[in-house]
């Protein structure tokens, strides 16, 4: 196994660069397809979220492969290669593994514990098995990695450590009163129709908003999700986004998480809809906002488990202040790039939460206990894994070395047929069962300890030194590796 992964995510790298270097889906597919062309990599996947942006291959060279993935990340991103690599960061084979177990379990996710780091990891499978670009290493790796995700919910208290992005901007917009007593009656306006706004709407309508609109560009999803939470209940409507500025007027809560590559909502547009004046020349905030201290501060707590220690005590980050008094309108910012234009903070009566906010309130959330089990659940599936990936590399050795022991008696049989013409049937059969058992029993005890010596770290020149030994046909172990490759059942779970 050479597993590689070169990303960057909101613990490396500031909002800003996030934001530029977010990858639309047609540009994800390009940039697997580009890897995959290139000398190093054989698989590739591609893992980009909100803040995070990673690039997953199986290199047969790491140092080209790190700068050919960092190159191409550049490429596809559109930030500069010398502005992007200060923020990327490296994991290979074993520390790949971790990381991505880590992120799977919400380690390593903004709000930690969240749980919907899940469903994108799912689609960061299916899209390298749409183009096939994810070949054995990488099936099994993210499949691996959501079984130990789902088992991390499932036996730890995780959740309790933090929530989705959603839950947890809703929060910060109702400033320390329950979020279900701030939102009940409230107007609410999405726009957006993907995975995340979806999961907005369904939360609001846990919170009892009176209505929901949602606003989408494809007004076919617009209408289908309208469709579901009317379903449960909740009064829902669709609209063209020509009808957003109009919608402003009316809406109390406001969530955008779109695809869009520039502002959905200007601060111009909210300042009209409040009927409140906006002087977009006026000088900015001194101090621009920057979470970069406090995101340093939770990196520490996920690897350490706890944020108690001197050395872990961090600056404050510098935040502009939000307007004092009720707000009349709540922005909750989810997209990457941005939707809301974070000017609007300087309107009177707006109060806006981003991914850059979420980012400092993340910071301080308590810190669960459960963590601990969960950081011992990624080290044991881990060991797990790189076993497992060690034993299958000997496997295709193995049983070529039996497929040749196979022949080889196969071939004796047949001299003797011509040696000893008269053999009856029952005695060609007793002769073939006797030298099949004798071959059995020799390569028995050498295949069964080559297979555990190879499952250790280190093990993986067993297979090398078994096709040494019995000088195998390396186009033969090939073959037998890629029909375990093209085996329709392999890794169904």
């Amino acid at each position: 196994m050479s597993l590689l992964v070169v990303g960057l995510s909101h613990r490396s790298a500031p909002v800003s660069v996030l934001e530029r270097a977010s990858l639309a889906a047609e540009i994800q597919a390009k940039l697997l397809q580009d890897t995959l062309a290139a000398e190093p990599a054989t698989e590739a996947a591609v893992l980009a979220t909100c803040n995070r942006i990673e690039l997953y291959a199986d290199v047969d060279k790491f140092h080209a492969g790190v700068a050919e993935l960092s190159t191409l990340l550049a490429q596809h991103s559109g930030v500069g290669l010398d502005e992007l690599t200060p923020y990327l960061y490296v994991h290979y084979e074993d520390r790949a593994v971790h990381h991505l177990f880590s992120v799977a379990c919400g380690l390593d996710s903004m709000v930690v514990g969240e749980g919907q780091i899940l469903g994108q990891i799912k689609d960061a499978l299916a899209l390298g098995q749409e183009h096939h670009t994810a070949g054995r290493l990488l099936n099994d790796l993210f499949q691996q990695a959501l079984r130990v995700g789902k088992r991390a919910h499932s036996e730890t208290g995780i959740d309790r450590a933090g929530q989705s992005l959603v839950t947890f901007g809703l929060q910060q917009l109702a400033d320390g009163a329950d979020v279900t007593d701030w939102a009940g009656g409230k107007r609410a306006l999405v726009i957006g129709a993907g995975s995340m706004s979806s999961l907005a709407a369904a939360t609001l309508a846990r919170t009892g908003v009176a209505e929901i609109v949602v606003a989408n560009r494809t007004r076919a999803r617009a209408d289908r999700l309208v469709e579901i939470l009317g379903q449960g209940g909740t009064a829902a409507r669709a609209v063209e986004m020509a009808a957003v500025s109009g919608e402003l007027t009316r809406a109390d809560v406001v969530v955008s998480c779109t695809g869009a590559t520039g502002l959905v909502l200007t601060a111009e547009a909210v300042a009209e809809a409040l009927g409140v004046a906006f002087d977009a020349a006026a000088e900015a905030p001194a101090a621009p906002f920057a979470a970069t201290a406090e995101l340093d501060q939770h990196a520490v707590w996920v690897e350490n488990g706890s944020a108690t220690a001197p050395e872990r005590t961090v600056r404050r980050a510098t935040v502009p202040a939000q307007n004092s008094g009720p707000a009349r309108l709540a922005l909750l910012d989810l997209a990457m790039p941005r939707d809301i234009d974070g000017a609007t903070h300087r309107i009177d009566g707006v109060r806006l939460v981003d991914i850059e906010s979420l980012a400092e309130a993340s910071a301080d959330a308590p810190m669960a206990v459960d963590v601990d089990q969960v950081r011992t659940i990624v080290a044991d599936e881990v060991a797990a894994f790189g076993a497992a990936q060690r034993a299958a590399h000997i496997t295709p050795t193995v049983v070529a070395l039996r497929t040749m022991a196979a022949d080889v008696v196969a071939g004796e049989i047949a001299r003797l047929d011509g040696r000893l013409p008269d053999l009856d049937d029952k005695q060609r059969a007793e002769i073939t069962q006797t030298v099949r058992r004798v071959v059995d029993k020799l390569l028995h005890a050498p295949t069964v300890r080559v297979k555990q010596l190879a499952s250790e770290p280190g093990g993986a020149g067993y297979a090398d030194a078994l096709r040494e030994l019995f000088d195998l046909d390396p186009q033969t172990v090939a073959a037998v590796s890629r029909a375990d490759l093209n085996d329709p059942n392999r890794g169904r779970s």
